[in-house]
């Protein structure tokens, strides 16, 4: 399922800015934008998608509708490329004239934007549905959930690699229509094989609204906010369940703790949710409140990679791609070294480095979650200024003979580097997001994951227009001109080259002080003894419980 999708957005995104600028003669700077609005309302649509698929719909049930919505998105772009009076030219056929008719922009960004509703569905509840099979409390099955995140991001790559050479082959030397019908068949066929292993799954049941709990938090803590908490954890309200895991207090945000307080005026065998909350319901919006300054810190990595699609295709579309004689190599496909760099960059890191590091550093997981996240922050600058590079000495060459065209495989350095970037980042942004979020909302924590991609989106086309207004200042020439040989994108690059590191510095600030989620569990399942599932220690103390034993 994950591959069939990855390869219908990215052969259509990556792609996206060919279209936009070719077909529906945008100019480079505001076919940028519109890439990246797209993007970002994918993205952005996640959180609604996550939150449903959480409170309400079900995991399962939100991939069946969201699939049938993607494979309408792509039925709209379909008619837009054979339907006559829909197509670029209007009766006319063809895509060769000065101007698309309305008809023809109003329904390909219809279908586009089906596909952002149906995406923002689709990936948070997929994602988090597949990791639900793995049980955390067997223990050979929480190993192989440790490698999960690494596996499904080959399974992405795969999708990529395919979507962004041979569907984005199809797009351009034999129409896009074609490529789009292609796309929907091998969507239906793998929704098709989803929905046949319904009886082979394991479901969570939706609980109601994942936010109604957390307001309650925050209303019992503001009521009680004159109120000391007890310097003892276990004086606070609890209430065990068999059903439900535990969470470990702790000494983070503790004016939180306030709404655990027990005082003479709660009925304890019927509180009142918004006057007494247990101490686990306080430790998850905890965990949802301390995720917010690690979003924020990675919002320019998130600008760092929505370039990939924008800019560093438009780089290539301007240089030689000839392979052979007769032969020339697509713009988009140039992200095919992307993807193979982060599928090889995985696969070592989970079969080669994990183990080693294990070992040297007594991590199960060889180094932590942050760690890793930082890591790729910091790769993806050193992209940045390879990017910068690269384009200068193509402006070189252009400034020398107008028709000079560089080899392609000049952005090779930067779209592997991004891979490798890709590797440590997003994958350590996907299993960050879903391990520490509460259990209950699993599918939102993925799309606050993916929320990151959509709001950098937006960021990065407004960065565009402001250091477009701030470079043409007093008359002069702007780093953004009608194309991208008369444009600076080198000084672009440079400006986020800087910007990641001032941003690598705030992500450490930030992940030095994060404490990572505690869970309590039984040991064995019988007697008092405690231990901390997600992190290296047990619970410093017992926590009063009311109503049945901690699980």
């Amino acid at each position: 399922m994950e591959f069939s999708e990855r390869l219908a957005y990215f052969g259509l995104s990556t792609n996206l800015i060919i279209y936009l600028t070719k077909v529906l003669h945008q100019e480079v700077e505001t076919a940028a934008k519109n890439v990246n609005y797209w993007s970002g309302v994918s993205m952005l649509m996640t959180l609604i998608g996550g939150f449903l698929a959480d409170s309400y719909l079900g995991r399962f049930p939100t991939v069946v509708i969201s699939a049938i919505l993607y494979l309408m998105g792509i039925g709209i772009l379909i008619m837009s490329q054979y339907v006559p009076d829909l197509k670029a030219c209007g009766g006319a056929g063809g895509q060769k004239c000065e101007k698309p008719t309305g008809r023809h922009v109003f329904t390909f960004f219809a279908g586009m934007y089906l596909i952002s509703v149906a995406t923002g569905g689709y990936k948070p509840a997929l994602e988090s549905f597949g990791a639900d099979q793995f049980d955390d409390d067997h223990p050979v099955e929480r190993k192989k959930k440790m490698s999960y995140f690494n596996w499904w991001n080959l399974s992405i790559c795969l999708g990529v690699f395919t979507g962004v050479t041979a569907f984005v082959y199809i797009q351009d030397n034999v129409g896009w229509g074609v490529a789009d019908v292609a796309t929907a068949l091998v969507m239906s066929l793998t929704l098709a094989l989803f929905i046949l292993g319904r009886r082979f799954y394991r479901y969570r049941a939706p609980q109601g609204s994942t936010l109604n709990p957390m307001a309650q938090v925050l209303v019992a803590a503001f009521q009680k906010r004159r109120l000391r908490a007890p310097t003892d954890a276990s004086e606070l309200y609890e209430v065990g369940s068999p059903h439900k895991r535990l969470l470990c207090h702790t000494n983070k945000l503790t004016f939180l703790d306030k709404a655990a307080i027990i005082d003479k005026a709660h009925d304890i065998d019927n509180p009142n949710p918004w006057r007494l909350s247990p101490v686990t319901r306080v430790e998850e919006t905890k965990l949802v409140l301390s995720t917010m300054p690690i979003w924020i810190s990675t919002l320019v990595f998130g600008i760092c990679v929505a370039q990939i699609s924008t800019f560093f295709i438009k780089q290539g579309s301007l240089m030689d791609r000839r392979l052979a004689r007769g032969f020339e190599i697509p713009p988009a496909s140039i992200f095919a070294l992307s993807a193979l760099s982060m599928s090889a960059s995985v696969a070592a890191y989970d079969r080669l480095l994990v183990p080693y590091l294990r070992r040297r550093l007594g991590n199960e997981r060889g180094v932590t979650i942050l760690q890793r996240i930082g890591v790729g922050i910091a790769i993806s600058g050193v992209a940045m200024a390879c990017a910068a590079g690269v384009e200068k000495r193509r402006l070189d060459a252009v400034a020398r003979a107008a028709d000079a065209r560089i080899s392609v495989f000049w952005l090779a350095p930067q779209f592997l580097i991004m891979g490798v970037s890709d590797a440590f980042a997003i994958v350590g942004l996907q299993e960050y997001f879903y391990h520490e979020m509460p259990d209950s909302m699993r599918s939102l924590g993925i799309a606050l994951y993916l929320s990151l991609f959509g709001v950098s989106s937006f960021i990065s086309s407004g960065l565009i227009t402001a250091v477009d207004r701030a470079t043409r200042a007093g008359g002069r020439r702007g780093w953004f001109g009608e194309d991208l040989n008369q444009s600076r994108i080198d000084r672009f690059y440079w400006l986020l080259t800087a910007m990641s590191v001032a941003n690598e510095c705030m992500f450490v600030y930030f992940a030095r002080r994060y404490t990572y989620k505690h869970v309590q569990k039984r040991v064995g399942g019988v007697g008092g003894a405690v231990a901390a599932e997600d992190s290296a220690t047990a619970c410093d103390g017992s926590v009063k419980c009311q109503g049945g034993d901690m699980a």
